[in-house]
């Protein structure tokens, strides 16, 4: 118990951190504003700017894996940079003593998501009535997107194709659908095609991710391993460190992503069309033999 409390006391010290570095960066910014531009020509001010950096909320009905986007560019000088890395710093600790609560107390995580917003009221009381729930841990600790190095251009685009997949045994899928209703027939009905499956091979669950925007930086000059570009997710302003304080050439993108995939389907796809099963959202391989290859050769590089 008594190590449970001074978790608890370290996170709700590194959240107050948080809350203040981030209204240091967005008074610093207030004092000398700086060349900026948002998706959809949103004013970007300090209220923009504290508001977006701030969301850590659930919105009602929101999916625990989907954040809210601020996609912005913000040219930055030394001074606001300064800022910025202090808060990417109070974002990483906060994560570090957020994580060795899930691993040692995890039962601690639903009085946290409860109990630290109401240790700044303002916070709390302004997001009142505005369909806004709970603490989101993830906006909490998600970094700041900060270049490299000052840029010539950014391409923004939306990337609506993205999807991760995680490697289940035959054994592993059983016991997930176990732990659903076997009484119901499209279960049952799975449980069988699954025990025809040979025990090694290997199956894959996927799970599509939200639309994001991908932004290809072009820098001014080559980085010291000679890089002249980079690509990045952008679900928060991106901070661009640049002593001239000049917005680079970009494109302007659409408000939303495409109702629908833009990407064809790649040739060499790995895995069948259809889910072998639906329940889990987990597909068989094409050719499993050639899958356990290349997973024994990954494992065999690591």
């Amino acid at each position: 118990m008594e190590l449970q409390y001074r978790l608890l006391a370290e996170l709700e010290a590194d959240f107050d951190r948080l809350i203040e570095t981030v209204d240091q960066l967005a008074s610093t910014y207030a004092a000398s504003p700086t060349p900026t531009w948002a998706l959809g020509d949103v004013n970007v001010d300090a209220h923009w700017l504290r508001r977006a950096l701030t969301d850590f909320w659930y919105q009602d009905g929101q999916d625990g894996r989907e954040t809210r986007n601020y996609i912005a560019l913000i040219v930055a000088g030394p001074e606001l940079m300064e800022q910025v890395h202090a808060v990417n710093a109070s974002k990483a600790s906060f994560a570090a003593i957020l994580k060795h609560i899930r691993e040692s107390a995890p039962k601690l995580i639903p009085e946290i998501k409860a109990v630290l917003p109401f240790r700044h009221p303002v916070l709390h009381d302004h997001l009142r009535g505005q369909g806004l729930a709970r603490l989101h841990l993830k906006q909490c600790w998600r970094q700041l997107p900060v270049a490299d190095a000052p840029l010539s251009r950014v391409r923004l685009a939306w990337y609506t194709s993205g999807r991760s997949i995680k490697r289940l045994s035959v054994r592993e899928a059983e016991d997930k659908l176990k732990r659903m209703d076997q009484a119901a027939p499209h279960i049952r009905i799975q449980l069988r095609k699954l025990a025809d499956v040979p025990d090694g091979e290997p199956l894959a669950q996927i799970q599509q991710q939200a639309p994001v925007m991908r932004a290809n930086l072009f820098f001014r000059e080559a980085l010291e391993d000679g890089r002249m570009r980079r690509a990045m997710n952008l679900p928060l302003p991106l901070f661009i460190p640049d002593p001239t304080l000049r917005l680079p050439h970009r494109n302007d993108p659409p408000i939303r992503p495409p109702a629908t995939r833009t990407r064809a389907k790649r040739s060499d796809q790995r895995l069948e069309d259809e889910p072998f099963l639906p329940s889990l959202r987990v597909y068989r391989y094409r050719n499993p033999a050639l899958q356990i290859a290349i997973d024994k050769q990954r494992d065999e590089q690591r």
